[in-house]
C-alpha cells in the first residue's frame, strides 16, 4: 500500500515540477507577445503578472518585463490605491533594469509605453523624453543597434501612432527602412 502512494507522490511531484517549468519560461521572444496580450486582456494580465513575480534573476530586459507586468495590472484593477501601488512597483523594476543596462532601447520603450499613459499629475512620467531619445537613436542606427527587425518595426509603428512623437520625429521615423 505504501509503494503505490509513494509512486503517486513521486509522479505527481515530477509532473507539477515539469509543468511549472514549462509554464514559466523567461525567454524574451516569449515575453513580448505575452505582454501585448496582457495589455489587452485582464485574465492574461493576471497570468503574466503571476509568472513575472516569480522571476528572481538579474537579466535587465526580463526585469523590465517584470515592471511592465506590474504596470499592465494597474490598467486592469479598479481600486485607485492598487493602481498607484502597481505603478510604483513598475517604476522600481524599470529603474533597476535601466541601472543594469541604461542604453537598451527595448527597456526604455517598455518604460516609455507605461509613462506615456500615466496621468501627468501623478508625476510618474519624468523619463519620457530621455527614453524617447534612446529609442529614436536606436531606431536610427538600426540594424547595427542589434534590435531584431520585428521589434524595431513594432517600436517604430508605435512611435508613429497618436501623439507619441513630434511631427519632426515622425518624419525621421518614416525615413527609417525596416
Amino acid at each position: 500500500m505504501i509503494r503505490p502512494i509513494l509512486l503517486f507522490i513521486l509522479l505527481f511531484t515530477a509532473f507539477t515540477t515539469a509543468y511549472a517549468q514549462k509554464e514559466y519560461t523567461y525567454k524574451v521572444e516569449d515575453l513580448r507577445p505575452r505582454y501585448l496580450e496582457a495589455s489587452e486582456n485582464a485574465a492574461e494580465a493576471t497570468k503574466f503578472n503571476k509568472q513575472m513575480k516569480r522571476y528572481e534573476g538579474n537579466n535587465p530586459l526580463i526585469i523590465a518585463y517584470k515592471g511592465a507586468s506590474e504596470a499592465v495590472m494597474a490598467k486592469h484593477v479598479w481600486n485607485p490605491y492598487s493602481k498607484l501601488k502597481q505603478l510604483k512597483s513598475a517604476a522600481s523594476f524599470f529603474e533597476q533594469a535601466i541601472e543594469l543596462n541604461p542604453k537598451n532601447a527595448e527597456i526604455r520603450f517598455l518604460r516609455f509605453t507605461v509613462e506615456h499613459y500615466v496621468p501627468r499629475y501623478l508625476k510618474m512620467s519624468e523619463n519620457i523624453e530621455a527614453d524617447k531619445k534612446i529609442i529614436l537613436n536606436s531606431l536610427k542606427n538600426h540594424p547595427s543597434s542589434g534590435m531584431p527587425n520585428d521589434l524595431a518595426r513594432t517600436i517604430r509603428d508605435f512611435m508613429l501612432s497618436k501623439d507619441h512623437s513630434t511631427e519632426e520625429e515622425k518624419k525621421v521615423l518614416k525615413s527609417i527602412p525596416l
